[in-house]
């Protein structure tokens, strides 16, 4: 949507820049807050080349329909610089609040806090101002942020490039595209995956995706910002001039171009070898933020992977002392985020580091820790332990939280005089940066979609990946492959795994060691063929159609129109994933990867292994294995570490049972014994 038009002078040339909007949602899940002082916290990030000219705020929230609105209050702010208040409506259900954000206090990333003083009133002049269930502020995860702005054009750069082409409005508004020949070389398709695999892991939408399509494709023609990857030789004729030949001799040249008001990055090379690299070094965020120059060279011996540390199980809680003020009930919110190839284990904990005031009511206040919504321990405030405190927390047994999870950290602060309404600076409470997670994990075992994509991930990188693609690619296969890796690259957070592709029937040694991918019809793809009888949703001896099976019927026309997602076992390697995306043609075969290219999509999913879509967008899905356990025995040792209680006490009831056991034949021997020699003395 535009509004208006200005003009902006570069380099001594007129460019009209179109004020444009674009709306961001905060990444929060609605969110429920009790007490009579509630507070919140949401991020939201500004694109740097945005010159904005209004932000505003759209608050969606509810409060308790029993607060006096006459004096309840919410306040907000941006980068601690409050700039908002008011009263709530007197409404009973959902309101809007639609607030102008002052853009001095913006930055790139920006933290915005909901304030609320949720009071309830009784009698005339009495404020019932003890915490209740009764007083509570929900925000809603529709709240967002509407950005008025216009586009600062980019400068040579190959950061200034970088920023625009994963800036979250240029993907939304499909203005970023990823073009490769259109019968792309193994090294080709791989180059291109792990430059989709880095930019999917950087970019903040989450219903957008940035698409790999070929250099043919009209539309991708058209979008403003586009990286063209192809070997030397492979190039379009107008864009192979761009490059000097004598520079890809002996290394990959990574290069901006700008022609017809269009963006373009080129990554070349002589071999799919040095391709590879080039792509990784796109795939690296840093990297392409830190580099100034129009033209980057990268040889065998260019540094290139993400400095991503490997997940030690600590997980800081705040980067800076995050401080609360006024009394009553507070509480703060911190997201742990798990890697997506492993779950919680017993035994995790949390170690907080905290500081408040001295004028509490040390009688009634204290500190809760909770996760998600469940209290795991408490302790009570004291005035001798004030300037420093701490609590250590074990996470109840057999909690499982999955990968995402909330922290809370709550405070009650009482004050002496509790018979007004107040929501002053005093007192106060401090969580320190010392303050963290320690989160046992255990790698995930199952080969369900609940452990998609981490099944061919880990340590959050690709784990030896073998894609297995049609012999001849069309558009509609390049969009099924597009979706396959936009979400496994945003789950892999590394790039220095392997991708390999091939066309042809893969070696059974290959297959053994590698976790493998096979996508589009049959007809285009031997490997599939030849894996009909293993697949739970099979083909007809003509592969034409789908046929029906035990979970559904399938009519024969339909049965051509569909396509299918099936999470198999590796009949090559037990204990590694077999992912087969299919359909009677390359249409039907993109509809099976629509539900397995977002987050939001997959996690419909849990404790399936085979979706099937229609091409009226109806999905089912069906669960066919027995065992999902991708290691029996690890499986085995789980359940017996999980009930290892259970298993020691009825060791100690088996002991004394064999002693009891023992005793009783004990006794009915010296019983016989007695008695035969009692019967002896008679004779």
């Amino acid at each position: 949507m535009f509004f208006g038009f200005s003009m902006l002078f570069l380099s001594g040339t007129t460019v009209w820049a179109k004020t444009q909007t674009y709306t961001q949602p905060f990444q929060n899940q609605t969110i429920t807050l009790s007490g009579n002082a509630v507070q919140s916290n949401m991020y939201f990030v500004k694109m740097g080349y945005w010159d904005v000219k209004k932000a505003t705020l759209n608050l969606n929230f509810q409060t308790s329909q029993l607060s006096d609105k006459q004096i309840s209050d919410i306040t907000v702010s941006v980068n601690n610089v409050k700039f908002d208040s008011f009263r709530p409506k007197r409404v009973s259900g959902i309101q809007t609040k639609k607030i102008t954000i002052p853009t001095r206090s913006l930055g790139g990333e920006n933290n915005i806090q909901v304030n609320g003083q949720i009071l309830n009133k009784a009698g005339h002049k009495n404020y019932q101002v003890a915490q209740t269930p009764a007083n509570w502020l929900t925000i809603y995860k529709n709240t967002n942020v509407n950005f008025q702005y216009r586009l600062v054009p980019p400068t040579k750069s190959i950061k200034s490039f970088y920023d625009h082409f994963t800036g979250a409005d240029t993907v939304v508004n499909q203005e970023s595209v990823i073009t490769t020949p259109s019968q792309p070389t193994n090294n080709e398709l791989a180059a291109s995956m792990y430059a989709l695999s880095g930019q999917s892991r950087v970019i903040t939408t989450e219903t957008q995706q940035i698409p790999v399509t070929t250099f043919q494709d009209q539309k991708a023609r058209k979008a403003d910002y586009q990286v063209v990857i192809a070997t030397y030789n492979h190039l379009p004729s107008n864009i192979k001039k761009m490059v000097v030949k004598k520079d890809v001799a002996h290394q990959a040249v990574i290069k901006t171009h700008d022609a017809h008001n269009k963006h373009l990055l080129i990554v070349t090379a002589k071999n799919g070898i040095l391709l590879k690299k080039a792509a990784k070094y796109i795939a690296n965020q840093e990297l392409m933020q830190e580099t100034d120059e129009a033209t980057k060279a990268v040889t065998q011996d260019t540094p290139t992977a993400t400095s991503v540390l490997q997940y030690d199980g600590s997980v800081q809680l705040t980067k800076q002392d995050s401080q609360i003020t006024g009394p009553n009930h507070h509480e703060q919110a911190y997201f742990i985020s798990l890697p997506v190839d492993r779950n919680n284990a017993d035994g995790s904990e949390v170690r907080l580091h905290f500081r408040y005031a001295k004028n509490l009511n040390f009688k009634r206040s204290l500190v809760t820790v909770m996760v998600n919504n469940t209290p795991i321990g408490s302790k009570k405030l004291t005035a001798s332990h004030a300037d420093g405190d701490e609590l250590t927390v074990k996470f109840p047994k057999g909690l499982a939280l999955g990968n995402e999870f909330t922290i809370r950290v709550a405070f009650d602060l009482e004050m002496a005089d509790q018979s007004k309404a107040n929501n002053n600076q005093t007192p106060w409470a401090s969580v320190g940066s010392t303050s963290k997670a320690i989160i046992k994990t255990q790698q995930k075992n199952s080969l369900l979609f609940d452990n998609y994509p981490g099944v061919f991930i880990k340590n959050r990188t690709f784990d030896n990946l073998l894609i297995v693609q049609p012999k001849q690619m069309r558009a509609a296969d390049f969009q099924t492959l597009s979706n396959i890796f936009n979400l496994i690259g945003n789950y892999a957070q590394n790039n220095t795994g392997k991708i390999t592709f091939t066309k042809h029937q893969p070696s059974r040694d290959q297959l053994k060691r590698s976790s493998v991918i096979a996508f589009g019809a049959p007809n285009q793809n031997q490997f599939i063929k030849s894996l009909n009888k293993q697949l739970y949703f099979q083909f007809d001896d003509h592969f034409s159609v789908l046929v029906s099976n035990e979970k559904l019927s399938i009519e024969k026309q339909y049965g051509a129109t569909v396509g299918t997602a099936q999470l198999l076992r590796s009949p090559f390697n037990k204990r590694r994933a077999l992912l087969v995306v299919t359909g009677a043609n390359p249409a039907a075969t993109y509809l099976g990867s629509t539900q397995i290219n977002f987050e939001k999509n997959i996690e419909m999913y849990r404790n399936k292994d085979a979706v099937l879509v229609d091409p009226d967008n109806n999905h089912f899905s069906y669960r066919f294995k027995k065992q999902a356990a991708i290691d029996s025995s690890v499986q085995v040792k789980r359940t017996i570490s999980k009930n290892s209680h259970l298993l020691i006490y009825l060791a100690v009831a088996l002991f004394f049972i064999l002693i009891i056991g023992a005793s009783i034949i004990a006794m009915l021997k010296k019983n016989g014994v007695s008695k035969q020699k009692g019967e002896q003395n008679e004779r």
